[in-house]
């Protein structure tokens, strides 16, 4: 067991020098990633965020995938269960669901605030977990936005002081800690074994609003 708020141990961070594929064109070319990076789709409601998170979960070239559905719709989740299984992937030559290669950690809006909230951090433990055995991983948060609520609710019945928007004033502190543990890294032990971590993170900002705080400080964080 391992506490889900606490980063792995590794020997040493690695620059990130292999893309990350998406599978989408326009993406790739105008929007390039790289194997160990971090990446955030800020969107209003209804403007693809979660199409884009499954495209990337579906296609693109990593190990593994690791979806995080945080705070959705429950409808979203049950698609990706019905979708994913009928999808394959080619792995070592051999034809594949694609769900050899997916975890999902399910966290719709009507479940307890307090699971939300740690859905992210559990997320992250799994792909870091996956990670220290030399595999590249991807780990979709769909969405940081609504852990962002979970986090100001709990806040709020702490009778903690409320910062802007009434999120709690370390809300910027807690979505680094979140996005730093991604990276390309030299893990620990034998044999030598190089793994990555990428982190795509939804964000929907009520009305599309970007100077929302947790828009801006994840688009502070994010490279």
């Amino acid at each position: 067991v391992w506490p889900v708020r606490q980063p792995r141990p590794v020997t040493e961070k690695l620059p990130a020098n292999h893309p990350l594929l998406t599978g989408q064109r326009v993406l790739d070319s105008l929007f390039p990633c790289v194997q160990g990076g971090t990446t955030a789709i800020p969107g209003a409601f209804g403007c693809g965020k979660t199409v884009i998170s499954q495209a990337l979960s579906k296609y693109s070239n990593s190990d593994v995938i690791i979806y995080v559905g945080c705070g959705e719709r429950g409808n979203e989740m049950s698609e990706v269960l019905r979708d994913f299984p009928e999808l394959t992937v080619e792995i070592d030559g051999v034809t594949e669901s694609i769900m050899k290669r997916t975890a999902l950690v399910a966290n719709t809006s009507n479940m307890p605030v307090a699971a939300r909230e740690a859905s992210i951090y559990t997320g992250i433990t799994l792909s870091e977990y996956f990670r220290d055995m030399g595999y590249n991983v991807s780990m979709m948060a769909d969405s940081t936005s609504r852990w962002a609520e979970a986090l100001r609710e709990i806040s709020g019945r702490l009778a903690e002081m409320p910062a802007d928007s009434g999120y709690p004033a370390y809300l910027g502190a807690r979505l680094a800690s979140f996005y730093e543990r991604a990276g390309r890294v030299k893990c620990l032990g034998n044999p030598d074994r190089e793994g990555s971590v990428s982190i795509v993170g939804a964000v929907s900002p009520p009305g599309g609003d970007f100077s929302d705080p947790v828009t801006s400080a994840t688009l502070g964080i994010v490279q």
